[in-house]
């Protein structure tokens, strides 16, 4: 078992976060990016950023902090840790205890979620780095994920053929997909395609339409970004955001009116969004979340509707082990499960309207 140590990255580390993020050992995640350290900081989460370090190795890893009172402070370690194997993950958390211990920093329970791939397996392996099986917080702890590392044409005929013959059937019609930069007006096309598309399918409330403006703001400023869009009738009908990040490319957000006359206007947004990816430079395409594999063709599930739309391009759903706690404080992480968190996440929204996480 190797031995790691912790510590805050260094001013020069934060300032090339996202070189130091990408290179780490599964290729860093859009949310651990120095774009949604910025969104998040202030937002009554504090940003830390976190260094893990064995034998002239390191992963660099977002901590999102939270303070409460008489529990002390949370650290919220978003898709991470970051880690070459399983086998890293009890050593890691030792690592990162042993650290906010030393520091004084008072921290009562970190939460991960390393993308680690649920296997038969990876139960135990988790249980035996002391961690506490907590609910998931992002959507794509279950997710589609599409290899796009070969030319194109081989990627085009890897997906399914009615994802191909919806994607030609919408060429050959004439139906037409448009990049567009980032502005206010973008930013409120696609919010309010969002919004019509979550009041027909009654899935999870939106944000606000400021956090979404301030999210893409931060990723389309250091040319993370892109905004894609079909039109009918002369307004926008289709609408994605799709964020290039390091070797990932991951479609975070979009939205579309419904009873649309075109056919396959949202497969093609897809595709030209697959191509612009990997002239970017990304080999993996996330469709960011689905329901679990095992209950991808669940018409209950409220995914079941997205899971069939995203699983026509790959038929791979990728399952992650989710959320844990890794408890330092076993009195105060009991208060928290018991009811603290309850408590503190329905004050925050009351408060300000938006998601605790």
């Amino acid at each position: 078992m190797r031995e790691f140590t912790a510590r805050f990255a260094s001013a020069e580390e934060i300032e090339n976060w996202d070189k130091h993020v990408t290179a780490n050992p599964n290729g860093g995640n859009m949310l651990q990016s120095a774009a949604y350290a910025s969104v998040k900081n202030g937002s009554g989460w504090t940003a830390r950023f976190l260094v893990l370090e064995s034998a002239g190795t390191a992963s660099y890893n977002l901590v999102l902090e939270k303070k409460f009172p008489v529990l002390g402070r949370l650290w919220y370690l978003i898709k991470g840790p970051d880690l070459g194997a399983v086998e890293d993950l009890k050593p890691v958390l030792d690592a990162c205890a042993a650290f906010a211990r030393s520091r004084k920093l008072n921290v009562f329970t970190i939460k991960i979620e390393p993308d680690i791939v649920s296997t038969p397996e990876a139960p135990a392996q988790v249980a035996a780095a002391g961690l506490v099986k907590a609910p998931n917080i992002q959507s794509n702890d279950s997710t589609a994920l599409l290899d796009i590392a070969a030319p194109e044409n081989q990627v085009f005929r890897s997906i399914s053929s009615r994802a191909r013959n919806a994607i030609r059937r919408a060429e050959r019609e004439g139906c037409a997909v448009v990049q567009q930069e980032p502005s206010p007006e973008t930013y409120r096309a696609l919010y309010d395609l969002m919004a019509d598309t979550v009041n027909a399918k009654g899935s999870m409330p939106l944000r606000s339409l400021d956090y979404y403006t301030r999210f893409w703001d931060e990723f389309c400023s250091r040319g993370q970004g892109s905004f894609f869009f079909v039109y009918e009738d002369g307004k926008p009908s289709v609408g994605a955001f799709v964020i290039n990040y390091g070797s990932k490319a991951t479609y975070k957000d979009g939205g579309s009116i419904q009873n649309r006359k075109q056919y396959g206007d949202s497969h093609l947004v897809q595709w030209q969004a697959i191509r612009r990816m990997q002239e970017l430079g990304c080999t993996e395409y996330d469709f960011c979340g689905t329901p679990p594999s095992g209950l991808i063709k669940d018409k209950s599930h409220h995914l079941y509707g997205m899971g069939m739309f995203k699983t026509s391009f790959t038929k791979t759903v990728t399952d992650f082990v989710g959320c844990y706690d890794y408890v330092l404080s076993p009195v105060r992480h009991a208060l928290w499960v018991r009811g603290a968190e309850r408590i503190f996440r329905r004050l925050e929204t009351a408060r300000t309207g938006q998601q605790f996480y």
